[in-house]
């Protein structure tokens, strides 16, 4: 398979305009693509921005970043992806949404075109089989925020071919990034082992063991953990980590999993992190330091 010259990104938030900023400084010409057209305009200052960052540091010339911002560009119109080599989905973590976005994009991209979901925890076939083309349906799974850090876990699945695979390896690679590989199994590695933890500090603060500082302090300084459990919480996105915890919940069968009361109404609240401005902790400017009840 030839080498990728034109990356679709779907989704602009956090990972989607993370990972098309990735193929912009990587030389691909990237469509990102979102239906929010105020969504699209938030993801060009993001990238404008933290392109602008990487110069301040040294990381990249300013002739590198007005060449990478020249190779992006912003659309609501899917039909625009007809020509990309490789697809990257990142939008919202619900398997019946990416399924009816893996239908569209089958229709409408090239035969030869790879289509990759960023999900870091959705069976990868049961996303293949709402398609043609199976064999070209792979896992990308990048770390937040994708610009910065080293990880990207693969996941094949049941009928993911060994071109495809080597394919997105290679774009991985291109990307200057660390890849671990997984088995289609709910959570793959990364987040089998982290949405627990994350899950089990919310159990802690839901029953009154310690306060949400302390037990953040406790992962930081106990465990040399560079967040705390909470504060990793907020920054993902509670409804994030809520939608992951069901996923496992369902497709493992155990009760370890089920998604703590706390979390679940954080994001019945509306309480969903960062992006909000208030989740465990309270972002908004002026604000008090927020005494989050363990009972809400």
């Amino acid at each position: 398979m030839a080498e990728a010259k034109n990356l679709g990104v779907v989704g602009s938030g956090q990972m989607g305009s993370g990972i098309a900023q990735l193929g912009a400084m990587h030389g691909l010409h990237v469509w990102l693509l979102d239906t929010d057209p105020t969504a699209l305009y938030r993801a060009n200052k993001s990238i404008s921005s933290s392109l602008q960052r990487f110069v301040s540091k040294g990381q990249i010339s300013q002739a590198a970043c007005t060449e990478a911002l020249r190779r992006l560009e912003y659309t609501s119109n899917i039909d625009e992806l007809r020509s990309a080599d490789f697809i990257v989905e990142a939008i919202v973590e619900s398997e019946d949404v990416k399924k009816k976005l893996f239908i569209e994009l089958d229709k409408i991209t090239k035969s030869s075109a790879i289509l990759a979901s960023n999900t870091s925890s959705i069976s990868i076939t049961r996303l293949a089989s709402a398609t043609s083309r199976p064999c070209q349906v792979i896992g990308m799974h990048f770390m937040n925020p994708p610009p910065i850090m080293k990880l990207v876990e693969i996941v094949r699945g049941a009928d993911t071919s060994d071109e495809t695979f080597h394919a997105t390896k290679a774009l991985a690679e291109r990307f200057h990034k660390t890849i671990i590989c997984s088995q289609d199994y709910s959570g793959f590695i990364v987040n089998r082992i982290l949405m627990p933890m994350i899950n089990e500090a919310f159990f802690t603060l839901y029953t009154g063991v310690a306060t949400k500082e302390d037990i953040d302090t406790a992962m930081k300084l106990g465990t040399n953990h560079p967040i705390g459990p909470l504060e990793l919480a907020d920054f993902i996105g509670l409804d994030v980590c809520l939608s992951i915890m069901k996923v496992l919940h369902a497709g493992l069968g155990d009760s370890k999993y089920a998604p703590c009361p706390l979390l679940v109404r954080y994001v019945d609240a509306g309480r969903v992190g960062r992006k909000c401005g208030v989740g465990v902790y309270d972002y908004r400017k002026g604000s008090e330091p927020m005494k989050a009840s363990p009972r809400l």
